[in-house]
């Protein structure tokens, strides 16, 4: 699987593992809006690293779950599946 992870993407994954519950335009509109503000935190962050890499197959930098913003995230994440093929 190549893809890479979206907004909408994202947006599920904070809504079911931490019940968060944030529109897809959110984070396309406001990238660098802190996690914090969205009421999500470090446990949260890891649970959706965790279901990503089970997702896609693939492990997820080790920075992953120390990401403040969806935009770095995003980045980071998809820079990690783009050169890994996933």
């Amino acid at each position: 699987m190549t893809e890479t992870v979206t907004p909408e993407e994202l947006a599920g994954l904070m809504r079911q593992n931490a019940g968060i519950p944030v529109e897809p335009v959110d984070l396309t509109d406001h990238p660098d809006t802190s996690f914090e503000e969205y009421g999500l935190d470090s446990l949260g962050l890891l649970g959706i690293v965790a279901a990503l890499e089970n997702r896609h197959g693939s492990t997820m930098p080790a920075d992953a779950e120390k990401c403040r913003t969806p935009g770095e995230f995003l980045d980071l994440v998809n820079q990690t599946l783009t050169k890994s093929g996933a």
